[in-house]
């Protein structure tokens, strides 16, 4: 045993040499010890951690103490239980993949794996490597052998690609999402060459920057081929004596689909598995954290259990344990030749073991009262001989922290980083640094953390997010439309859309939306009149009132709602007229330093949060006092619109005021706007019962008095004891859970001052045009990316099914919501669930508790004190809890969807798998409609459009508030998008003094046939969603240049484009020179034609004259409105010309 040492210079011993140990390393100092042995030595090492969680804080605080010269790589566990039907998240396989694809090539480095990843037999190294491809432009490309070697690698073809492991193909242009990328990839080829490879938005779907050279891993651990499909499914014959007709996951395989959970059955696809050792080049030294053993028996154990309780399943066999896994004898033998380190919690006998010289630091707790707040700190620093680092878990903390310790006149040197501490001569440092726990190297050096001085941590987790879905008016929208549901079409009312088809006219092709009425009635509607169709929302869609072709119902309910609406739209302008007559104080924006602020948002704004933002600096420069409403989801990005709002008013030397309902979420507002603020010299304060009388005194004195900029409060900032110097902005979070009284007296406050509202309650896009410049409407429709779609199962009560989402959950180190939404039996569900999982720390929340109580449990579980939280639906407007992934909510029929949606919400706020486990009775006991939007929920498990179709009963909420109650049975009548637009036309005509015209049509569809094909053909764009978008896009585009951005953007998107397509665009453009001039019809053929105008028409009368004069055999007037052409046009593209030359003459 020898003598005691340093962490910082542990060093691994030789290779050869007879098993060791090292014992004695307290909290964050064994990744320090690792980091500088691995530094020093030339060989790899593995890191065996005891559980999936460990490895993630090892690796965790080995990047935050590195050096940055010795590789460290993370290989994932899938997260999924042993025999689990589902399959790891796509981002979790593919950074499984990247890192055996790294294995081979390590010559020198730090692997970190659980455990489990020691017992999982893994595809053959060949298939790793012989499927990786290394491309770069110049390369040339055999576009049919590169899609066969993707399928082989296990990605599958898409129409578009949206997530890890997915291509498309379109002519020349390929897209791709790699393993272990970020961000997906768009290839251009110039015949077989490749001519660029761009990074591209996976939701705009535009290309940005280039790469000079791209690595793929494989995107599966099996192959995705049909040969190795076929190979399976004989091999799947061969081994399980079943009626194959029975088994979904062999008759998906027949079709080509890739079923959930396929890696279960790995070895069938190779004549050979391989363990993870085979990966690497040299064999590598282990180093053995205490407990793996332990975690490898259980985990056994576990295998054992699972195998017993599926065997006899018919519909889905499953492979024998020594099939699917190595056993523990078989590890061992395999694990025996390797040198090995134990990391052990005391010396081992029989063993060589180096005793380190750490200790767990000294309790420094600052307490609140007392004589002497920090004795034991004052004395510890005076005291300590070596150097002192005080490590902050964010860089609002770490400014919060420094000023706490220069109360008690401790000064650290504020670092960067831990290197450049390390590298200095600074007797005591503060960073921001969030390893696990603090450590004490006894007269050298001490690391201590919040831990050590408050007892809490204030811990979140951050994630890198890209923009995601562009939200093109989610309703007007017709992608994901359905055969069978509802849409209105502006002159016939609501009718079912049946698809789209071809028909022949005049021996040409063209593509019409077919729509079926009351009474099996069809209605063929050219894709070039897209414009007037959109998608219906009022009601359920089956509950849609069908209109009768030919009859004049629609037009009697059109009159029944624009008699409505022109009162509504009086009534609005009112309100506006009495805003506008108030004044209030226009700030100025010091560009350079506001954009330095945004700086310090580590995500890419939405393109909806970056409107969002822009509209709020317009009204906060504007003399007019700002009134603005910023509606969206949980966690879609309000939060940092009304942190530039506070950082433009404070800059502009004014006070803030941000109100909150609960004193939880004004605790989680403060940590964030002292995180965002940390580097500037702003002052918060929080107003809320976790502060003593005293605090509260001292921060109402220095309101009143200028000193604090910003304040975080509930309602008790209303109260009238609240005086502030210089108030310029308020803002209020989630508007809707204040009461009237407190809206009054927020009423008085906004009549001087800037007003910015959040809530959540999602009021569609379409009625934000129709309220413009009423009251100012902001909407954030754009889920941010990487939020991960929920896998959500509904299931009966199931003993055994409950304990595994518990286990998958806690193995990971993950948290559970489980949602009982009835007080009087909680404490017996909470009995239950901890019978199913023994070792979860459980806790109960719910309505009934002090608010105290229940802030604080949930503030432990926010901390992780708890890690199953037993609750009823309290949590739905609840903090962020990003360590949370797993839902289970019981008696899940008696919830709505929106609610349900808003429940599950609460998981998936990270880069993990989330579950929502919807718990129901016997499905025969309940309702028709809680069976279906049980099932609209499972089914709408993508973000996005989703998000506002799910909860269009919450849309129709949401106007009802807006608007009040009643129009929400005219919005039932003709649909959500019409009644909108009808809206904006009568604010538009009242506001300059016109009495609104509602009753007409709102565009009249302007007819153009040059008797030539143009439409969008299907080997051009197979998908025939994506094809209805974009012709609903190009027959909506308002002018020339968005016509021109969406040509760009097609050939960008899906090659260049055929001429029957280029005739379409060349139609949309003539329609809009043809509306300008207020033509009704264009029609021109081999023989000629005619145009026909408007009575209204601003085409230039003497220009027709001119025109008719110079060329009298060839243009007639035939009636006061019809121009007669008369000649021989064989050629559709002089027919255009001709149309585009005889508009351009009449609108001189």
């Amino acid at each position: 045993m020898g003598e005691a040492r340093s962490p910082l210079q542990a060093r691994f011993a030789p290779s050869g040499s007879d098993t060791t140990a090292w014992s004695g390393l307290h909290g964050s100092s064994l990744a320090l010890a690792l980091e500088r042995a691995a530094e020093a030595s030339a060989e790899v090492h593995l890191l065996v951690a005891r559980s999936s969680h460990q490895a993630a804080m090892l690796k965790q605080d080995l990047d935050l103490l590195a050096s940055g010269s010795v590789p460290i790589l993370l290989m994932p566990d899938r997260e999924t239980l042993p025999y689990d039907p589902f399959s790891a998240h796509p981002d979790i396989v593919s950074q499984r993949l990247a890192a055996l694809s790294a294995l081979a090539k390590l010559e020198k480095g730090l692997v970190i794996v659980p455990a489990a990843i020691l017992m999982q037999r893994l595809p053959p190294v060949s298939h790793v490597l012989a499927n990786h491809i290394d491309l770069a432009p110049g390369q040339s490309l055999d576009i049919a052998a590169f899609r066969d070697s993707l399928v082989r690698s296990g990605y599958e073809v898409t129409e578009q690609v949206y997530q890890s492991g997915q291509f498309a193909v379109r002519g020349s242009v390929m897209d791709l999402y790699p393993s272990g990328l970020d961000q997906p990839v768009r290839i251009d080829l110039f015949d077989d060459e490749i001519d660029s490879i761009r990074y591209f938005d996976v939701e705009t779907q535009r290309s940005d920057a280039s790469l000079e050279q791209l690595s793929l891993a494989p995107a599966r651990e099996y192959p995705g081929n049909p040969a190795a499909f076929d190979a399976f499914r004989r091999a799947f014959r061969y081994r399980f004596a079943v009626d194959t007709r029975k088994i979904s996951l062999y008759q998906d395989l027949r079709q080509g689909v890739h079923p959930q959970g396929l890696e279960q059955y790995l070895p069938l696809f190779f004549d050979d598995t391989e363990h993870l050792f085979n990966y690497f080049n040299t064999p590598p030294s282990l180093v053995l954290q205490h407990g793996y053993d332990d975690s490898l028996q259980a985990l056994w154990l576990q295998v054992q259990e699972r195998w017993e309780q599926r065997r006899h399943d018919t519909e889905r066999p499953v492979l024998e344990p020594d099939e699917l896994f190595f056993n523990l004898a078989d590890i061992q033998a395999r694990m025996m030749p390797l040198d090995q380190l134990l990391l052990a919690e005391s010396p081992v006998r029989g063993i060589e073991t180096k005793t380190f010289d750490s200790a767990e630091p000294p309790r420094l707790d600052i307490h609140e009262r007392g004589h002497n707040p920090a004795e034991a700190l004052q004395s510890f620093a005076s005291d300590f001989p070596g150097r002192i680092m005080f490590a902050a878990d964010s860089a609002g903390r770490r400014e919060f922290l420094t000023e706490t310790l220069a109360a008690f006149d401790i000064r650290p040197r504020r670092f960067d980083a831990w290197r450049p501490f390390m590298e200095s001569d600074a007797a005591t440092g503060i960073c921001v640094l969030p390893v696990g726990s603090g450590f004490v190297v006894p007269g050298e050096l001490a690391v201590i953390t919040e831990t050590e001085l408050f007892g809490g941590r204030a811990r979140t987790t951050v994630s890198t997010e890209a923009a995601e879905r562009d939200p093109e008016s989610i309703i007007r929208n017709l992608a994901d439309l359905e055969t069978g549901a509802p849409v209105v079409h502006e002159d016939h009312g609501i009718g079912r859309y049946q698809g789209l088809e071809v028909l022949e006219i005049d021996g040409r092709p063209a593509e019409f939306l077919m729509l079926e009425y009351a009474g099996k009635d069809k209605l063929y509607v050219p894709v070039s009149s897209l414009h007037l169709i959109s998608r219906y929302t009022g009601s359920a869609p089956e509950s849609a009132p069908l209109h009768r072709l030919g009859s004049d119902q629609w037009a009697k309910v059109r009159k029944r709602a624009a008699k409505q609406v022109r009162d509504v739209a009086a009534e609005l302008l009112d309100l506006y007229a009495r805003r506008e007559a108030r004044q209030g104080h226009g700030f100025e924006l010091d560009a350079k330093l506001y954009a330095e602020f945004c700086a310090g948002f580590p995500f890419e704004e939405t393109p909806d949060q970056q409107q969002s933002i822009a509209s709020v600096l317009r009204d906060m420069e504007s003399s007019q006092p700002m009134d603005r409403v910023v509606c969206g989801d949980v966690g879609f990005g309000k939060t940092e619109v009304a942190l530039r709002a506070a950082f433009v008013a404070v800059q502009g030397g004014r006070q803030v005021a941000l109100l909150v309902p609960t004193t939880l979420l004004a605790q989680q507002h403060h940590s964030t706007f002292s995180d965002r603020f940390a580097d500037w010299p702003v002052r918060i304060e929080l107003l809320s019962r976790f502060r003593t009388g005293k605090q509260s005194a001292k921060v109402l004195e220095d309101l009143e008095n200028g000193k604090v900029d910003i304040v975080i409060g509930t309602h008790r900032l209303l109260q009238s004891s609240v005086k502030f110097e210089r108030l310029g902005l308020v803002i209020v979070d989630e508007e809707q859970r204040f009461g009237v009284r407190q809206k009054e007296r927020l009423k008085q406050l906004r009549a001087e001052v800037d007003l910015l509202t959040l809530t959540a309650t999602p009021i569609p896009r379409t009625l934000n045009m129709a309220l413009s410049g009423i009251r100012e409407l902001s909407i954030i429709a754009t889920p941010p990316a990487r939020r991960m779609a929920v896998k959500t199962l509904i299931l009966e009560w199931d003993r055994a099914m409950m304990r595994e989402a518990l286990a998958r959950e806690l193995q990971r180190g993950g948290q559970v919501f489980f949602l009982h939404n009835e007080v009087r039996s909680i404490q017996r569900i909470a009995r239950e669930v901890a019978e199913l999982a023994p070792n979860a720390r459980i806790a109960v929340a719910h309505g009934q508790m002090k608010e105290k109580e229940l802030e604080k449990i949930m503030l432990d579980f926010y901390r992780q004190r708890f890690n199953v939280l037993v609750c009823t639906t309290i949590i739905e407007n609840g903090i962020d809890v990003p360590t949370a992934n797993t839902i289970i909510v019981n008696r899940a029929d008696k919830f709505g969807l929106a609610q349900l949606h808003q429940l599950r919400g609460r998981v998936g706020r990270s880069h993990h798998r989330a579950y929502a486990y919807l718990v129901v009775p016997d499905r025969r006991s309940m309702t028709r409609d809680a069976l279906k939007r049980l099932e609209a929920i499972a089914s709408m498990e993508e973000l996005g459009a989703g998000f506002t179709l799910a909860t269009h009963d919450m849309e129709i909420r949401g106007a009802g508030e807006l608007l009040g109650e009643e129009q929400s049975g005219q919005i039932q009548q003709i649909g959500f998008s019409l009644y909108s637009e009808l809206l904006t036309r009568a604010v538009n005509a009242l506001r300059h003094g016109q009495e609104p015209e509602l009753e007409g049509p709102l565009r009249q569809g302007i007819e153009i046939d040059f008797h030539v094909a143009a439409l969008i053909p299907d080997d051009y764009l197979p998908d025939v969603h994506s094809r209805l978008t974009l012709y609903k896009r190009i027959a909506s585009a308002a002018d020339e240049a968005a016509l021109r951005d969406l040509q760009v953007e097609m050939i960008d998107r899906f090659g260049l484009l055929p001429d029957v397509v280029r005739n379409l665009f060349r139609l949309a453009s003539l329609r809009l020179e043809a509306a300008a001039l207020g033509i009704n019809r264009i029609d021109i053929g081999a023989q000629g034609g005619r145009i026909e105008f408007d009575e209204n028409s601003h085409a230039d009368p003497a220009g027709l004259v001119a025109l008719i004069r110079e060329q009298p055999e060839r243009y007639k007037m035939s009636g006061p409105l019809k121009l007669r052409i008369e000649a021989q046009l064989e050629d559709p593209a002089e027919r255009m010309e001709l149309a585009a030359s005889l508009l351009s003459k009449l609108a001189n």
